[in-house]
């Protein structure tokens, strides 16, 4: 396959860690570009630094790491303001004047359009139409992505998920033996993300786990605040041969494909 460029759009710095880390590490792997772009630089997330731009500062640094490991070309950030964790982002006073989840869709995915024209991007990546669990920003990231492949003409769009059949499974019998963090609520899940049947792509990417768990670590910040180990400290406590098999499947959606396709490769093409 010959070189090709893959753009991976995420609302904060970590998410690229959690979703789609092993993907960016394969395909930088294979020879292909690799760009990272994030809305936000994620200053209203839960740390033990104040929200404010000393977090935001902190948390782009810990992105530069992340996207080092994972063998990134290029890194970019929007600059929208983080909307924080509240459902739609809470009271308009409660969030910066630029957040993400006020911001004009058109403007935000010219914006981003820009980038994969500059880049003649063959791939975006964003999130699916739920944003995953539900996050405001990530539900904004799906609106402008898909706006800026339309406006670039960006051939493939592949909204980045979780099986989320077996997660809940799994999930509930971890419930009955360990007490998850207060933001980790088991019950969320069972609406969250994409079931098995709706999903298009599913990527072996236990070659580069060790990168995915990497890129993990560098978001230091991430992995403390609150009274409790944050997600990312719990995941990064898995032993490694159970990392390995947990996290070696990353899973996409591409619209328009015929019901039950499975592909391997991000880059793969349905038969025509």
């Amino acid at each position: 396959m010959p070189p090709r460029t893959a753009v991976f759009f995420h609302a904060h710095p970590d998410d690229e860690a959690l979703l789609t880390a092993g993907t960016m590490a394969m395909l930088a792997a294979e020879g292909h570009r690799v760009v990272l772009v994030v809305a936000t630089a994620g200053e209203r997330g839960l740390a033990d630094i104040e929200p404010g731009d000393a977090l935001g500062e902190t948390r782009m640094k810990e992105l530069y790491k992340s996207a080092a490991v994972l063998g990134c070309a290029r890194v970019e950030c929007l600059g929208y303001g983080d909307s924080g964790l509240s459902p739609k982002g809470g009271s308009a006073d409660e969030r910066p004047d630029n957040a993400f989840i006020d911001a004009d869709t058109e403007r935000a995915a010219k914006a981003l359009a820009s980038i994969l024209q500059e880049e003649k991007a063959d791939l975006l990546a964003i999130y699916d139409p739920a944003g995953g669990y539900g996050h405001p920003d990530h539900v904004q990231v799906h609106r402008v992505g898909k706006r800026a492949a339309q406006i670039a003409g960006t051939e493939i769009v592949l909204e980045a998920t979780v099986n989320r059949d077996p997660l809940v499974r799994l999930l509930k019998l971890a419930s009955r033996f360990y007490k998850f963090p207060p933001e980790f609520d088991v019950r969320t899940f069972e609406s969250a993300y994409s079931p098995g049947e709706t999903i298009t792509h599913w990527v072996n990417v236990r070659k580069y786990t060790k990168q995915k768990r990497a890129s993990m670590a560098a978001h230091v910040s991430q992995a403390s605040g609150g009274d409790s180990d944050r997600t990312l400290a719990v995941l990064l406590k898995v032993p490694r041969p159970i990392y390995r098999f947990v996290f070696g499947t990353e899973w996409y959606v591409r619209r328009g494909l015929p019901e039950g396709t499975r592909l391997r490769h991000p880059f793969e093409q349905w038969p025509k």
